[in-house]
């Protein structure tokens, strides 16, 4: 159904959204998208693509194994599982030079679920706290040939499934500090979210470590992932959703060429 709400932040170049209704908003006004998950799916897929590797996102539910043998794409498993075999996984530290031109699938209840419900865009990125400089830029290389507006997805938490969300403040940095590199008009929605970036941008490891989904990593066994997503514009690869020879999208590294 296409958005036709004159209450929305369409007077703007750069917009700020949350979730899946968002996503699928911003992809009805032919918009730019930014996904954002910082714990831990645009984080991994970042981590993934700079190590050479492609990630097919998946959402939580689907027949994920016909999907992994149709794409030719190893199905990563559960990030506990995973570690145990010293295999990559939703988690961004797992992922290292062996992954070099490797094919993942890569399941996910939030950033997979908003990359898929708004694929069919001008471009659609992953970003995150560690490529933000570079994800704004090259979203603002398509916006300079296609003329088209920004929005960006902080996705937020779904916790087991349930269609309720729960804003994050991981995310809300995460896009604030895409939406801090960014020019243009912002929307009040985008600018109040940058301006939060600002605020928090001295103590991100701190604020990341500490907020709900951080500590909750952590008492998973998971903080190497909580500190290793909370660094600052430390990845130059950016993921960008195209589609492969069967019609799958999968993200690989932007290239402005």
């Amino acid at each position: 159904m296409k958005n036709n709400s004159v209450f929305d932040q369409s007077p703007y170049t750069c917009r700020m959204d949350w979730g899946i209704h968002g996503a699928i908003s911003a992809a009805d006004r032919g918009d730019i998208i930014i996904i954002v998950d910082v714990l831990s799916f645009s984080s991994a897929v970042a981590a993934a693509v700079h190590h050479g590797a492609v990630i097919y996102p998946f959402p939580m539910s689907g027949k994920i194994a016909d999907f992994g043998r149709a794409t030719g794409a190893k199905v990563l498993k559960g990030k506990r599982e995973a570690k145990l075999s010293g295999e990559p996984s939703l988690s961004p530290v797992s992922f290292n030079r062996a992954c070099k031109g490797k094919k993942y699938v890569m399941s996910s209840l939030n950033g997979a679920a908003c990359a898929k419900a708004s694929a069919k865009v001008p471009a659609l990125f992953a970003g995150s706290l560690l490529n933000a400089r570079k994800t704004a830029k090259a979203a603002e290389s398509v916006r300079e040939k296609t003329k088209s507006s920004i929005t960006v997805i902080a996705c937020g938490e779904r916790i087991n499934g349930s269609p309720e969300l729960r804003p994050c403040i991981e995310d809300y940095l995460g896009a604030g500090a895409i939406l801090n590199e960014l020019s243009g008009s912002k929307s009040p929605e985008a600018g109040v979210c940058s301006g939060a970036f600002e605020n928090a941008s001295s103590k991100l490891e701190q604020l990341v470590g500490d907020c709900a989904s951080g500590r909750e990593l952590k008492a998973a066994g998971f903080g190497k992932d909580v500190l290793f997503a909370a660094r600052l514009n430390v990845i130059r690869e950016v993921p960008v959703l195209i589609q492969d020879d069967l019609h799958k999208p999968y993200f690989k590294a932007y290239s402005s060429e």
